[in-house]
């Protein structure tokens, strides 16, 4: 009894639903709407990126659907936080982000497959890189509206 108890304890001050720590990792991608780009709603996901899904992806966050970043080799990281912003989703960073290209500096938490990223910084902004506008318009097309 005595070699299992500290087995035991140790099990109890450590269980194995507990939260991983995170790592810091630097990461460029695509802020996305991942709404969209996860359901298929409007497409593909390549209709749900760039410059033709600008607007749609302000809505989104504007309305609380969670940010994304898509990054250069296909991975999505859900963002929880950008800087100071309180907001974990539709605060204004996220709204001044959408669909540009960043590179960002912050925590990675990854949990049943899923990983998170906390942004301490965005290290740089490129503004919107991927003009996909040129192959799909603006998706979804009543996203402008028509002048009267």
């Amino acid at each position: 009894m005595r070699k299992i108890l500290p087995l035991l304890l140790s099990c109890l001050a450590v269980p194995g639903w507990a939260a991983s720590e995170g790592t810091r990792i630097q990461v460029t991608g695509e802020i996305i709407d991942t709404w969209c780009y996860y359901s298929g709603v409007m497409g593909g996901p390549d209709a749900a990126v760039g410059s033709a899904h600008h607007t749609c992806a302000l809505w989104c966050s504007a309305g609380g659907i969670p940010v994304g970043l898509l990054a250069e080799d296909g991975t999505v990281y859900t963002v929880l936080k950008i800087a100071q912003d309180a907001n974990s989703a539709g605060g204004d960073t996220q709204l001044s982000l959408a669909a540009h290209t960043v590179t960002a500096d912050g925590m990675l938490y990854e949990r049943d497959g899923l990983k998170y990223l906390v942004v301490n910084e965005v290290v740089s902004d490129m503004d919107i890189v991927n003009q996909t506008h040129e192959d799909y318009g603006t998706v979804p097309p009543f996203s402008f509206p028509e002048p009267k």
